[in-house]
């Protein structure tokens, strides 16, 4: 990204021209980053609360009030009989890069000895199934996709959370390629390919295993790369033989004709790119799903060619020093909290996990108050009086209304960081283009000043930011090798010591215990899973709660808005304008059902809460199935609620990542 200064002032961010992937261009969201960093709403002081919880009243104070106020809290905590675990920090992605991210806040926290934090919200299921199949969540470079001859965008809406990767789809099929995509809403992409299928959600698995079936009993295989890379040939032809296109379809709701003609497709390819997303695997059998897709180009080589694999993230490549830079070191042998359960650890007297209840709560990076799953248990325990809430913000969000204290800190324009990429292999330095505005100041310095309140003296607290991302580029080995923070400087980006475009399995070589493509897994034999590749029914599907499914006749589907990066942005004038009001697609026939018309405002219900919406009527969406895009403030949403009213607190088969769209609901006419 370039950022354009006048007078100290930017007055323009955009994709830098000469980057292979953002090629000039941004996305919708971070277009609108200037007007985001001086947005009139932002917080420039340190605030403490200055009225009941939640109220979102506040006074500023000085940064030395609020951190000796702090530190004597959590001071206070620590020596207590509860003790320093009965403290939380909680964190996620709000700022992506690794110093802002996950550097100096890990140092504190572990000296310190508070719990630690599962960071699972967003991708662990699939990251496991990633694993236990191909060894490391690597995958298939974007850079190859225009050498594919068949694309498959499954549980992806790639020109809304991906749309760098768009224009290596259309080269693809300027040479061409067939462009599927696979997605229970015939989303913005969706309707841009040749070809949509609507499956039923949660059912990708046994979507895979019907293509599979095809694969195997119409000799579509690749026998050589299967006898040399792969361990478990035979008992995945086993497998796959249970799920004839007839089982596959009537699981997915796909005609089993179309499930016929796609494996065939997929097998007669000779290199299929599959870009897979982390929708799909938000569901009970998620980190299954994306194990049992990750197979399908291991079985017809399509490894060995530019354009053939399968795509979830490129994150594993970036080989940082995560050692030096977090110090796991410091820390006591401490219990770790799942953030997804983030309310029942706030409402149970042993936050749920055993151990001391959550005195003291610590956000930064993110917005639990609005993306944290079941929001009622969540709200519920941000309201105890008795726990001490601190925040780093840039605004007063539905979490900032909550703290006793909420601290201002930097955006991306106004300090040093360094980012990994998640679909491509180029490392990039973030530079500070502006000074920081008001008295903000990066989340590093705010856990230093917070490291000397509390005595502590280790010297890797004395570290700064340009040191840090030294740190964290580490001894310059493996895919590292030359990207150095001198070289960082000059050029802004560089690409990991790797080939253009990077066929990582090529000739096998795995990081899996075998060395192979695991299609048995006896790592997952030893946690209880089934060792092969397995369809795995939603929790709240008809095949395990078929009452509750009757009650509750829809899934609800809340990915993001287009306009939105989780809860990022919604605070954007011309962004919320774009996303309207909160808004629910709905089928044609179960609109009928319920006497529901476009632009009729309607509940969203289930047992653990409800919101309120616009209804939208399209056949552009699955019967059964409805859309809420999100995620909205409570607070800038007319009823103060957002579909987590509805989520659940229940885990993925592996990883313990969140189920957000296994997730039943009705809908009727709002009051």
């Amino acid at each position: 990204m370039l950022v354009t200064v006048e007078h100290g002032r930017a007055v323009r961010v955009a994709g830098d021209p000469d980057h292979p992937v953002t090629r000039g261009f941004l996305c919708a969201k971070v277009n609108r980053y200037v007007e985001r960093t001086y947005h009139r709403d932002r917080v420039l002081a340190p605030l403490r609360r200055d009225g009941p919880k939640g109220s979102g009243r506040f006074v500023p104070v000085s940064w030395d009030e609020a951190l000796a106020d702090i530190a004597a809290r959590l001071g206070a905590i620590a020596a207590s009989g509860d003790g320093p675990q009965a403290i939380l920090p909680y964190s996620y992605a709000g700022t992506m890069g690794l110093v802002q991210g996950s550097s100096m806040d890990r140092r504190f926290f572990h000296r310190l000895g508070a719990s630690k934090l599962d960071r699972t919200i967003c991708s662990m299921a699939g990251t496991m199934g990633m694993r236990m199949t191909v060894g490391a969540n690597v995958g298939a470079d974007a850079e190859g996709l225009p050498d594919s001859d068949f694309v498959l965008l499954w549980g992806t809406n790639t020109l809304t959370s991906n749309p760098h990767l768009w224009p290596l789809v259309l080269e693809a099929r300027a040479r061409g390629a067939r462009v599927v995509a696979i997605d229970p809403i015939r989303t913005r992409t969706a309707a841009q390919c040749d070809e949509w299928l609507g499956l039923r959600p949660g059912t990708d698995a046994a979507l895979a295993l019907g293509m599979l079936h095809v694969v195997f009993a119409r000799g579509l295989e690749d026998r050589d790369y299967l006898a040399r890379h792969t361990l478990g040939e035979a008992e995945l032809r086993q497998r796959a033989a249970e799920y004839p296109p007839e089982r596959a379809a009537a699981i997915t709701g796909l005609d089993a004709g179309t499930v016929a003609a796609l494996g065939e497709a997929y097998g007669r390819a000779r290199a299929a790119f599959i870009r897979v997303n982390y929708g799909l695997q938000r569901h009970a059998g998620g980190g299954m799903a994306v194990r049992t897709i990750a197979c399908l180009p291991a079985v017809t080589g399509h490894w060995r060619r530019p354009g053939g694999g399968v795509q979830l993230s490129t994150s594993a490549n970036f080989q940082f020093d995560r050692q030096a830079l977090e110090r796991p070191d410091l820390s006591p042998h401490v219990r770790t909290i799942n953030m997804i359960r983030l309310g029942e650890a706030l409402t149970s007297p042993d936050a749920g996990v055993g151990g001391p209840p959550v005195r003291a709560l610590v956000v930064y990076n993110s917005n639990p108050a609005a993306v944290a799953p079941d929001r009622n248990a969540v709200l519920r325990g941000l309201a105890r009086p008795d726990l001490f809430t601190v925040v780093l913000e840039h605004f007063r969000t539905d979490t900032a209304d909550w703290a006793d204290y909420v601290l201002p800190a930097t955006t991306q324009l106004e300090h040093w960081d360094v980012h990994l990429a998640y679909g491509h292999h180029y490392v990039t330095l973030n530079r500070p283009s502006i000074a920081p505005l008001g008295d903000s100041r990066p989340n590093t310095e705010i856990f230093r000043l917070l490291a000397r309140r509390l005595g502590f003296a280790d010297a890797c607290f004395a570290d700064d930011d340009p040191t840090l991302i030294r740190q964290a580029l580490g001894a310059q080995s493996g895919k590292l090798r030359g990207v150095t923070f001198d070289a960082l400087l000059e050029r802004g980006w560089m690409r990991l010591d790797v080939p253009t475009p990077y066929l990582p399995f090529a000739d096998g070589g795995f990081p899996t215990p075998s060395g192979k493509c695991e299609f048995y897994s006896a790592r997952m034999r030893e946690m209880g899973l089934d060792p092969l590749p397995s369809y795995t029914p939603p929790y709240e599907g008809p095949e395990r709660a078929p009452e509750l499914a009757a009650r509750y006749p829809l899934v609800l589907i809340s990915s993001p808005a287009h306009q939105f990066l989780n809860s990022t942005f919604v605070n954007v004038d011309a962004l919320r304008r774009g996303a309207r009001e909160p808004e629910c697609l709905l089928h044609p026939r179960d609109a009928e059902r319920r006497g529901i018309a476009a632009g009729m405002r309607v509940a969203v219900h289930n047992d653990r809460g409800a919101f309120t919406a616009v209804a939208r009527v399209e056949d552009a969406i699955r019967e059964g199935v409805v859309w809420a895009p999100s995620i909205w403030w409570g607070k800038l949403a007319p009823d103060g609620a957002n579909a987590n009213q509805t989520t659940s607190q229940r885990e993925t088969d592996m990883g313990h990542g969140p189920v957000f769209y296994d997730n039943r609901v009705e809908v009727a006419l709002a009051d």
